[in-house]
C-alpha cells in the first residue's frame, strides 16, 4: 500500500540519503555537497522547496522535491519536480506515478499552469516511463548554468 506525504523536519536525514542514493544512480554522488543543516535551513526553515516522501506499508521508499517557478506567458506559478527518486527495490509498484499524480493534483489546486522537470537524456528507463504518462519532451529547449566560481564572476560584472 502506498502512502504519500509532505515531508516534515524530523525527515531531513531521510532527504539526504534519497538524494544520495539519486545521485549515485546518476553517476553524480561526488557533486552532492548538500547537508542535513542546508537541507533544514533551505527547505523548513526559508520553505524555498517542498518534499513529499513516498512509503510502501510503512516503509520511506522515495520522494519528489519541488518547488514553484513562473511562466510569464501563461501568467501564473508552476511546479518544477527538482528530484524524483524511488528505491531500486520498491519500482513497478506504482510508487513513482503516485508521487507525479500527487504533484499534479497540488498544481491543480494551487491553479498552476504547469508540471514540469529534466531527465538526464541517457535514462531510458524514466524516459519510457514519464512518456507512458503523456509527458511530452521540450526538445527545443536547452538548460544552461551558471554554479560556483561562474556564477560568483557574473555577480561581480560590472554593469
Amino acid at each position: 500500500m502506498i502512502n504519500i506525504r509532505f515531508a516534515e523536519k524530523n525527515d531531513t536525514a531521510l532527504i539526504l540519503e534519497f538524494i544520495k542514493q539519486l545521485a549515485d544512480y546518476e553517476h553524480m554522488l561526488d557533486q552532492v555537497v548538500a547537508d542535513e543543516a542546508l537541507l533544514n535551513e533551505w527547505i523548513f526553515e526559508k520553505g524555498k522547496a517542498q518534499v513529499l516522501i513516498a512509503e510502501w506499508e510503512g516503509t520511506p521508499c522515495g520522494f519528489a522535491l519541488f518547488f514553484n517557478n513562473f511562466s510569464t506567458f501563461l501568467g501564473r506559478a508552476g511546479i518544477y519536480l527538482e528530484d524524483l527518486f524511488v528505491q531500486p527495490e520498491f519500482r513497478g509498484r506504482g510508487i513513482g506515478k503516485a508521487l507525479l499524480a500527487r504533484l499534479a493534483a497540488i498544481a491543480v489546486e494551487m491553479g498552476c499552469g504547469r508540471l514540469e522537470w529534466a531527465c538526464l537524456d541517457w535514462n531510458e528507463p524514466s524516459i519510457k516511463f514519464y512518456r507512458s504518462l503523456g509527458a511530452q519532451p521540450m526538445d527545443i529547449w536547452t538548460t544552461y548554468r551558471l554554479t560556483g566560481d561562474t556564477l560568483k564572476a557574473m555577480a561581480e560584472k560590472d554593469i
